[in-house]
């Protein structure tokens, strides 16, 4: 009993949302512990970062201003973190599904609209919102959902794959997990990352500077640390129910 007692302890999954202002609270003003985004000494080294993870995904985003990425280590096999991803709708608890619903058309993960709100429709009849179009906020197509690695791959990887469009962001969003490499320092069974390449206003390079642009960068950059963090504690969660019945 008194083992069954630390597991819980230890291992519990996300707490759920249960409104816009939880939804605010858990994905925006939390601030996770292990921190997620990945920052580089130079850029360079940022830019041959970034090569190594669009060439293994088979994409090329050089005209795309925005690339960030995220990486957190999960202690559980990579077949079980990409069953989580698979899982990934509008009822997940590592997303915040009351700001910006995912919902699956025709009930795939191939194709995805996000929801402002949950709303497939202005309310009180309106067609727009001061002249922006924000429902849906936009749209992921899939490019490529790998579910089993190649043969020769070595370090183990699957991935969600899509192409972004409408709305307010063009580009790519992808899930990457891969077995962790110890040379490179990595410790845990498995290595979550998400690699973005897309812009606040639909163009591939903005003239200038806007603060809109990087208000949006900072919200972003906060909810994907939340978003891998509880990807990995639910993970971690879910392996241990298995190991321990």
């Amino acid at each position: 009993m008194k083992n069954e007692e630390m597991i819980t302890n230890e291992f519990k999954p996300p707490e759920r949302s249960k409104n816009i202002f939880t939804d605010f609270v858990n994905f925006i003003w939390n601030k996770p512990k292990i921190p997620t985004l990945i920052k580089f000494e130079s850029e360079e080294k940022r830019i041959e970062y970034n090569e190594r993870i669009l060439q293994r995904i088979g994409l090329n985003v050089d005209k795309l201003s925005i690339q960030n990425i995220h990486n957190i280590g999960v202690e559980a096999q990579v077949s079980l973190v990409f069953n989580e991803l698979l899982n990934w709708n509008g009822d997940s608890s590592c997303w915040p599904n009351y700001v910006a619903r995912v919902d699956r058309i025709d009930g795939n993960l191939e194709q995805i609209r996000i929801l402002p709100f949950g709303w497939n429709k202005y309310p009180f009849g309106l067609k727009s919102f001061l002249g922006i179009h924000l429902i849906p906020l936009f749209y992921l197509n899939s490019i490529r959902i790998k579910q089993a690695p190649d043969p020769f791959d070595f370090d183990n990887a699957r991935y969600l794959l899509y192409d972004c469009s409408g709305g307010y962001p063009i580009g790519f969003f992808s899930l990457y997990v891969r077995s962790s490499i110890p040379e490179l320092g990595e410790t845990e069974h498995s290595q979550l990352i998400s690699a973005v390449g897309f812009n606040f206003y639909g163009k591939v390079r903005p003239n200038s500077p806007k603060i809109i642009n990087r208000i949006w960068e900072a919200i972003h950059n906060r909810v994907t640390s939340n978003v891998l963090t509880r990807i990995k504690q639910l993970c971690e969660w879910r392996l241990s129910k298995l190991e321990n019945g």
